[in-house]
């Protein structure tokens, strides 16, 4: 498993994989309250959260963790980083479905 990742492969990975479909394909805990997308914080295990669908990012406001696609599949699954990344790759190669393995 390649442990090297171009800038560009990163970047894409925190900007354009898709919250709905990230927490949909990791089987996680969400709803839409007020209009704005929450889940269960990993972390904590609250409910206090958002996504801002500006910045792509997730944020606790329980904890104070804030969360790219990246970490966040990290902290949902305990996988590391090579992990993690090499699973997001592939989301954006085949798109969603129900398998949660790398």
């Amino acid at each position: 498993m390649p442990r090297y990742f171009t800038d560009e492969l990163l970047r894409r990975l925190r900007n354009d994989i898709a919250w709905p479909m990230l927490l949909k394909e990791l089987d996680w805990p969400h709803k839409v309250r007020l209009g704005q997308l929450a889940f269960v914080c990993p972390r904590c295990r609250e409910y206090r959260s958002a996504v801002n669908p500006r910045t792509n990012l997730g944020r606790c406001f329980w904890c104070d963790t804030n969360f790219n696609p990246i970490e966040f599949t990290m902290a949902v699954q305990e996988w590391d980083f090579v992990t993690a990344v090499h699973y997001l790759k592939a989301l954006l190669v085949r798109g969603p479905s129900r398998s949660a393995a790398p």
